[in-house]
C-alpha cells in the first residue's frame, strides 16, 4: 500500500482520486510559506513578508477543499497542517540548540535565516487557525445559503474575512517590537491587499479546478447538517 493509499484509508477517503493530493499541496504551501516569511521583502509600492508570494495559495486550496468535499473533511486537513506546522517548529528550534560541529556547521547562517521561525510558526498556527476556519466556516455556509449558485461571491467572500483574521493576527505576533510600527502597518495593508487580490486573479483557474474535481470525483458537498465544532473530528 502506497503513503497516499494509507492516508486516504485513514480518513475514510479511499474513494476519491484527488483530495489528498490537493491536501499534501496545501499543507506544503503552508510550511514553505512560514519559513519564507522570515525575509520581508518590497514589491512596488508594498512592503510584506516573503512567505505572503505563496500563502494565499492555500487559502484557494482551502476553497477548492471546501467547496468540493465539504467542511468536516477540511476540518481534519487543517489539523493536519497545524500539527506539522509545530513540528516543524520544534525541530528548528532543537536543530539551533544542539552544538555545533567543529567544521561545517554553518550554524550562524542557519540561526539568521531560521532562528525566528519558531515565533513565525506560532503566529502562523494561531493566525491560521483562525483565518482557515473562518474562510472554511463561511464558505460551506454561503454555499448552502446561495444554493451552490455565484461560486466567485462566496471564495471572494470568505477571504475577505479569513485574510483579514489571518493578516492581522500573524503580522502582529510575528514582527511586533521586531519591526518599527509604522512598517507593521503598512506590512498588513499590503499582505491584505496581496492576498485578496492573488484569490481575485485566480478565481477562473478556481473554477476551472473546482468544476473539474466535481466531474471527476462525483461529488459536491453541502454542509446542511453539518457540525461545525472545529476541534469534532469524527
Amino acid at each position: 500500500m502506497s503513503v497516499i493509499d494509507s492516508v486516504q484509508e485513514k480518513l475514510h477517503l479511499k474513494e476519491f482520486k484527488y483530495f489528498v493530493y490537493i491536501a499534501v499541496i496545501f499543507v506544503s504551501v503552508l510550511l514553505i510559506s512560514n519559513v519564507a516569511s522570515t525575509k520581508i521583502v518590497s514589491l512596488w509600492a508594498f512592503d510584506f513578508d516573503g512567505g505572503t508570494l505563496l500563502f494565499p495559495l492555500s487559502y484557494i486550496f482551502g476553497d477548492i477543499l471546501t467547496e468540493v468535499y465539504g467542511y468536516k473533511r477540511v476540518r481534519k486537513i487543517i489539523w493536519i497542517g497545524f500539527a506539522m506546522n509545530v513540528l516543524m517548529a520544534l525541530v528548528f528550534m532543537g536543530v539551533i540548540a544542539l552544538p555545533e560541529a567543529a567544521e561545517g556547521g554553518n550554524g550562524e547562517a542557519f540561526k539568521a535565516v531560521l532562528g525566528l521561525t519558531p515565533r513565525i510558526v506560532l503566529a502562523s498556527v494561531l493566525a491560521y487557525s483562525v483565518g482557515e476556519f473562518s474562510n472554511s466556516y463561511i464558505l460551506a455556509k454561503m454555499k448552502v445559503w446561495m444554493n451552490g449558485k455565484m461560486l466567485w461571491a462566496r471564495t471572494i467572500g470568505s477571504t475577505l474575512i479569513g485574510e483579514g483574521f489571518d493578516t492581522a493576527i500573524f503580522v502582529t505576533i510575528a514582527f511586533y517590537g521586531v519591526l518599527p510600527n509604522d512598517l507593521l502597518v503598512a506590512i498588513i495593508i499590503s499582505n491584505y491587499i496581496f492576498k485578496v487580490g492573488v484569490e481575485v486573479l485566480f478565481t477562473p483557474i478556481t473554477y476551472a479546478i473546482v468544476g473539474f474535481l466535481k466531474r471527476s470525483e462525483g461529488v459536491d458537498v453541502y454542509d446542511k447538517d453539518t457540525n461545525f465544532n472545529p476541534f469534532k473530528l469524527n
